[in-house]
């Protein structure tokens, strides 16, 4: 499937900004077998002093930064062709969970995909015993790892509510879980919690997600957005399978990566620092639109 993406980020500021620094992941990412970044550009509004590219430890890439004018406004921009080809998994071949213990126990690599990286506790993914118990109370004894990360994600997707008040970005998983409600971060990382805390290895994606129109309705414009999911890891022979549970499905054609990690801070698409006193205001929108083939 192949994609055309827009975006756009702004900030409005209270006061003037003296300056700036700030690392960008907002592009897609070309992950080779999966996903092919055919085109893409990324525009800076006002024009920074300094700019560089960067790749961190999993790979993903960024866009570092620094204003030095004074601003009171600052957008960003992208354009992007993206391919997507990868497709949900097929048949169930995972392990149980005990032998997938197992199989981490005789792991030794530590390659930036490894699944040690993400076995344990993270900043933002911290599991509390609640919430594993929670896990627990829904994975049968002999359940396969990637039928426990189905039946978890499922739940979760019934028991949370959809709230984009309820949080902040800030807001750490347990909170968010206490609260049974937030949006798609905080789904994703009470479910990395909660699969971690029952030895299963998942991380945070950042990415597009495509969004269709009720029936009979039009497209609207804007009205993608950024999105969040969870990536597992399900034995040597299944590998990382990804699941999306704002809105339980098995992550396919249509989301599209732009960064992988142990949680949010791992990959927030906008970080950095201003020399600036008082509040901001942000928009943001998004156009993930198929491109008709030739």
């Amino acid at each position: 499937m192949l994609y055309d993406i827009g975006m756009r980020i702004s900030y409005s500021y209270d006061g003037v900004a003296g300056g700036g620094r700030h690392l960008l992941r907002l592009l897609p990412a070309d992950l080779p077998g999966q996903q092919r970044l055919v085109s893409s550009a990324l525009r800076v509004s006002p024009q920074p002093a300094e700019r560089s590219e960067m790749v961190d430890f999993f790979g993903n890439y960024g866009t570092e930064i620094t204003l030095r004018d004074s601003h009171e406004e600052l957008e960003f921009r992208v354009g992007a062709r993206v391919e997507r080809f990868a497709e949900p998994p097929g048949l169930d071949i995972s392990p149980p969970l005990t032998r997938l213990a197992q199989e981490l126990a005789d792991y030794r690599g530590l390659e930036p995909d490894s699944p040690l990286h993400f076995l344990w506790s993270s900043p933002r993914a911290s599991s509390t015993p609640e919430m594993t118990d929670y896990a627990r109370l829904r994975v049968g004894e002999g359940i396969t790892a990637f039928a426990a990360v189905l039946t978890i994600g499922r739940a979760l997707y019934k028991d949370l509510e959809f709230d984009p008040e309820a949080t902040t970005v800030d807001t750490p998983a347990r909170e968010a879980f206490e609260r049974r409600r937030g949006v798609c971060q905080d789904f994703a990382q009470i479910m990395i919690a909660m699969l971690r805390g029952i030895g299963v290895p998942a991380g945070y994606v950042s990415g597009f997600l495509r969004t269709n129109p009720p029936p009979g309705r039009p497209r609207l414009e804007g009205a993608d957005a950024m999105h969040a999911w969870v990536r597992a890891w399900c034995g040597r022979e299944t590998g990382w399978i990804e699941f999306d549970p704002t809105n339980n499905v098995v992550v396919g054609l249509d989301h599209i990566v732009v960064a992988r990690g142990r949680d949010y801070g791992d990959v927030s698409p906008v970080r950095g620092i201003l020399r600036i006193a008082g509040e901001q205001t942000t928009e943001q929108a998004v156009d993930v639109i198929p491109v008709a083939a030739a």
